[in-house]
């Protein structure tokens, strides 16, 4: 679909409220079992990945992933780190309707988020994304595909292609599930240069994608700068519950964004510091922010990327 104009659009489908029974996270299997959900809002089945890198033993279940059942359709929230998943996904919304689903939205560009785009595309559902979502793709897919070749194996990676959205969110759009609005929103580069957040009026969940992260550490993409200049407008969403894209579902919004406010600050505070004391961005980014270490999951694998990306950022400013 051609891009939109940058005004409110209505997608009409329908509502329907299904349930399903509270069930841990697990393992998913590649005999294609339904990936085990949990209901946080009447009609709205969460997914938790795990706080774990990509690779064949946790089969790319490391985001946050869920769907939201209408009357005449499901609206899923983000395919997964495989294909596997996807399918899996995909079963556990037929375990609990038997609606079609019309639209899977992906919230950016990373492979957690859209390996599971294929299997989405097999039955022919519209895939939603951020303006930026196609070139961000092409420019990365490649990359992604062969990055993860070793780490994921390959019977994972056999079905797993780039599959870019359909249709495309250039500030907002609504998606009508009949009786049930979710409003969807393009940020400026924050995360990454294509977040895409999911804001379901009926229960007032949102889907924040990566732009909210809890206990994991958040990582960066895309502007430290930005990131810290929209956490107020993203604030100011009225939610009454978050799906954040890393970490347990937040009862209280916006108190979820505390914790990564709190470590970007510090980011910034001591990136600022190393540059006008003239240290070296090698010799820097060692001393950034030592004191939240003990605070996150997975601070040693990020925060050095996460500092660096600051330092390359915030000395031209």
């Amino acid at each position: 679909m051609a891009n939109l104009p940058n005004r409110r659009r209505v997608l009409r489908t329908g509502l329907f409220l299904g349930l399903s029974p509270l069930l841990p996270a697990a393992r998913l299997d590649a005999a294609g079992t339904a990936l085990p959900m949990r209901e946080v809002a009447e009609g709205i089945h969460v997914f938790g990945g795990k706080h774990e890198l990509m690779d064949a033993s946790n089969q790319g279940e490391i985001c946050n992933v869920g769907f939201i059942i209408g009357k005449d359709a499901v609206a899923v929230i983000d395919s997964g780190g495989s294909v596997v998943e996807g399918r899996a996904l995909i079963a556990a919304v037929h375990a609990v309707t038997d609606r079609p689903i019309r639209y899977l939205v992906n919230t950016h560009m990373h492979p957690d988020h859209i390996f599971g785009n294929a299997a989405f595309a097999e039955i022919g559902a519209e895939i939603v994304g951020h303006r930026n979502l196609p070139r961000a793709l092409a420019n990365r897919g490649p990359f992604y595909l062969s990055g993860y070749a070793d780490a994921m194996g390959r019977d994972l990676m056999r079905d797993i292609r780039i599959v870019p959205p359909d249709v495309l969110v250039e500030t907002e759009r609504e998606l009508d599930l009949g009786g049930r609005l979710l409003v969807l929103r393009a940020w400026e580069p924050a995360h990454t240069d294509n977040d895409l957040t999911v804001f379901d009026e009926a229960t007032r969940t949102l889907f924040a994608g990566d732009l909210c992260f809890m206990e994991h550490l958040p990582t960066l993409d895309g502007s430290i700068r930005g990131w810290i200049e929209q956490l107020q407008p993203l604030a100011a969403i009225g939610a009454e519950r978050t799906v954040p894209g890393h970490g347990p579902v937040a009862a209280k919004w916006p108190d979820a964004l505390q914790d990564e406010r709190r470590y970007f600050e510090a980011l910034v505070r001591d990136v600022r510091k190393a540059i006008a004391d003239g240290i070296p961005m090698a010799e820097a980014v060692g001393r950034i922010a030592p004191e939240e270490r003990d605070r996150w999951r997975l601070f040693e694998e990020h925060h050095l990327r996460n500092a660096t990306a600051a330092f390359a950022e915030l000395e031209w400013e």
